[in-house]
């Protein structure tokens, strides 16, 4: 009876590290898209840029240890992301950082699923961080943030 469960345990862990490496490329991407955010959004939304920014370095600090504590290396930043669309303007920026905290909900709702104990509380905290920043950056919300989009 322990091969099961010892099998069922290496895929949860297995399925954990997946979302968490997931949380982690997620939270790189945002770290360099908040720097394209930060350079164009008028002074009245610099200072939630730069908030947001400092959040998403601590949370991609915090996964980068939670893979590592899972047993694998976490894996580095790219050198450049593609932005989902131009982002010419402080509305474009607006929406930029909109679209990286919708996709965060996502991957944190994927590590909620996945998780267990502290690792599902951080990524549980880390889903409501982000819902939270993407109504303030969209104005609007939706009823299961990081579902939302999975119909």
């Amino acid at each position: 009876m322990t091969a099961p469960r010892t099998g069922r345990a290496r895929r949860e862990t297995v399925a954990a590290t997946q979302a968490a490496q997931a949380a982690l490329a997620a939270e790189h991407a945002a770290v360099y898209g908040y720097g394209i955010v930060g350079g164009r959004v008028d002074d009245t939304r610099a200072g939630e840029a730069r908030e947001a920014h400092d959040a998403h370095r601590a949370r991609r600090d915090a996964m980068s240890r939670a893979v590592r504590a899972l047993g694998a290396e976490p894996e580095a930043a790219a050198a450049a992301y593609a932005l989902p669309f131009p982002v010419a303007d402080g509305e474009a920026a607006v929406r930029l950082a909109a679209e990286l905290e919708r996709r965060l909900t996502a991957v944190y709702a994927d590590l909620v699923r996945a998780a267990t104990g502290s690792l599902r509380a951080e990524a549980a905290a880390g889903l409501r961080e982000a819902a939270v920043r993407a109504v303030r950056w969209s104005g609007g919300s939706v009823a299961f943030p990081g579902l939302a989009d999975r119909v």
